[in-house]
């Protein structure tokens, strides 16, 4: 993974593989296109041949009733080729249609699989752009330019053939065209491809930092950086202009290569027929007929030139989707790894977020009951977790954990505290399978666990939350398949959330996310929970999940986020040191390594480093202690 693009793009050797592959497996649409095409493009030669045949019997001086048969031949070549082109336009659109469905899924899936840290270091902008702007592209490609290039390809074919039936002279002159076009092309793609790779990079860079200040709009704007980063998005911007016109400037003189091509065709059939004439080797019409096959070649042929310049475009964009898909498998990745909505925030640069990660051996209950046959649990409450000499470094940088153990009885519930950049919530990522360490073990109920089976028994909920766009009944239902209305009512009742979610304009079936009803923070907050009791793993972590509600609903969320982990055995990053004052135990992490732990009362008392967390909480927030 180097240079720009931080995915890799798939080689061409590699791309043509995927291709040809993908070809083979459905031989039997390409086919039948193929056939149908080569049908359509044979009706589209027969009105040349009438039109020839036309002029010699008026030549001859034939009687009217001469043309009825040809004029019949015309009409029924034009409805046979006009239905037959219209039919492998259809096919061909439909044979790349599923091939481009199955690509695009594959990406999506194994971009949902990508390590976090593999994430962080791409940035979105780059994924968001593959699977939109590349996809777009393809698409376009597959649907339109491919079945015109199939179509424009076969037409030229036997157009060439039929010069030849007539006479292969005349062949041979409609052929003098062909080296031309092939030199144009010779000329053109080698010049082209890496500019339209570049403008995907640069297309893709782009996106990157409209993502990252989208996101970031309110650091932007506490410290004042509008004007700065909205030069940088400007200066992205033309790049990409830049690119585009160089690309359409080469395109300019493809053109021109190409006129010069038909040029020289055209002419080369005129002298040969008119020399065949006078030989009286051929036919005035004959020679006619020729003449129109190639020049109705033009369109024809220039569309299938011109339109390599979408063709580059797309196969620049299916190299950058077949190198996701290409992506080796993270040494932590099981068949049943999940997405987890991650995003990017915190102590290090691959901290988790977004909302709710958790998978289960139920396929309709993801992280749900564990599998009490393998692992030595018994269900929520009765599995304790232990880390033990986790050590952990991102992309072979310098550790940001030390060697830490921590462990938690079944159903006890430990915080974890410490300043900014301590490696909680990468320690957090650790524990709930997100992260693979770089040393050490994760276990559950006594036995070490790899990340793909650890993540059956563990929920993570952080405090970037994600509201899936949909009804909200189905996004509590994405926790748990086939959920019933009393499950989701009891689950949102349990977080105190069934009151504001019934009060919304159509109930639990009102719109949210996107383009819908707005959720508050705390709501979002609150919706999560309520996944985690439907989700019922029995081990909870909550990475800072009240953080962003503000002192209005911190206690709210807090008496929420209880109520959510009851019973199970819950590892809490406390933003909040009122979340630690409540805990069975506290835990303090500073610079990757444990300083501290004990009670909470214990940890005052003690007058170390919690103490001093403790001093300053207490004075930024006064009206604590009454909490």
């Amino acid at each position: 993974m180097t240079g720009p693009d931080r995915l890799p793009v798939a080689d061409a050797r590699r791309t043509w593989a995927w291709l040809r592959l993908e070809l083979r497996a459905r031989w039997i649409g390409g086919t039948l296109a193929a056939l149908v095409g080569v049908v359509g493009a044979a009706a589209s030669v027969v009105p040349a041949y009438a039109l020839g045949t036309l002029v010699d019997r008026v030549r001859e001086n034939a009687p009217v009733s001469a043309i009825i048969p040809i004029a019949v031949v015309i009409v029924a070549a034009a409805v046979v080729g006009g239905a037959a082109t219209g039919a492998a336009t259809y096919l061909i659109g439909r044979v790349c249609g599923h091939m481009l469905a199955d690509l695009r899924e594959r990406t999506v899936a194994r971009a949902l699989t990508l390590p976090v840290t593999t994430l962080e270091r791409a940035g979105k902008g780059d994924l968001l752009s593959r699977v939109s702007t590349d996809a777009a592209s393809i698409g376009k490609a597959a649907t339109s330019v491919v079945p015109t290039m199939i179509s424009a390809f076969l037409l030229g074919v036997l157009s060439i053939a039929a010069m030849a039936g007539m006479d292969w002279r005349l062949g041979l002159a409609g052929a003098v065209a062909v080296p031309l076009y092939v030199a144009a092309l010779r000329w053109y793609l080698p010049r082209a491809a890496p500019k339209y790779a570049a403008e995907r990079r640069a297309v893709a860079g782009n996106s990157q930092l409209l993502v990252e200040n989208m996101q970031g709009a309110r650091t932007v704007h506490a410290y004042r950086l509008e004007q700065r980063r909205l030069r940088d998005i400007g200066d992205a911007s033309h790049q990409v202009h830049d690119i585009s016109v160089s690309v359409f400037t080469l395109f300019t003189r493809f053109v021109g290569r190409v006129n010069r091509a038909e040029f020289f065709g055209l002419a080369a059939i005129l002298v040969v027929g008119f020399l065949l004439v006078r030989s009286g080797a051929a036919t005035v019409g004959q020679s006619a007929a020729a003449a129109v096959l190639f020049h109705r070649l033009f369109n024809p042929i220039g569309m299938l030139l011109f339109t390599f310049d979408e063709l580059q475009a797309a196969a620049a964009s299916l190299a950058r989707l077949v190198g996701v898909v290409d992506l080796a498998p993270d040494p932590g990745d099981g068949p049943d790894r999940p997405g987890g909505g991650l995003a990017a925030r915190g102590d290090g640069p691959g901290r988790p977020g977004g909302g709710l990660a958790a998978r289960g051996g139920d396929p309709d209950r993801p992280g749900g009951d564990l599998d009490r046959s393998g692992d030595g649990a018994s269900g929520p409450g009765g599995a304790g977790l232990e880390l033990s000499g986790v050590r952990f470094g991102y992309d072979g940088g310098p550790e940001v954990l030390h060697g830490v153990s921590i462990s938690l009885p079944a159903g006890a519930r430990v915080a974890l505290v410490g300043s900014t950049g301590a490696g909680k919530s990468t320690l957090a990522a650790i524990a709930a399978g997100i992260l693979r360490p770089g040393g050490g073990t994760v276990s559950v109920g006594g036995v070490a666990l790899p990340p793909d089976r650890l993540r059956a028994h563990v929920a993570i909920i952080t405090q970037e939350v994600h509201v899936f766009a949909g009804p909200l009944v189905e996004d509590l239902r994405l926790a748990r398949q086939g959920a019933s209305p009393g499950e989701i009512a009891s689950a949102l009742s349990a977080v105190g959330a069934l009151d504001w979610a019934t009060a919304l304009p159509d109930g639990l079936d009102t719109v949210v996310g996107e383009g819908g009803h707005e959720l508050t923070t705390a709501q979002a907050q609150q919706l999560a929970l309520a996944r985690l009791i439907l989700v019922d793993p029995a081990i909870a972590i909550l990475d800072e999940a009240t953080a962003e509600a503000g002192s209005l609903g911190a206690r709210t969320l807090e008496e929420s986020a209880a109520a959510a982990t009851r019973g199970r055995t819950t590892l809490i990053v406390a933003h909040r040191l009122t979340q630690a004052a409540a805990a069975d135990r506290v835990v303090v992490l500073e610079h990757g390594r444990i300083v501290e732990q004990g009670r909470h009362q214990e940890l005052v008392a003690a007058g170390g480093r919690y103490a001093q967390l403790w001093r300053a909480w207490e004075a930024r927030t006064p009206t604590s202690s009454s909490r």
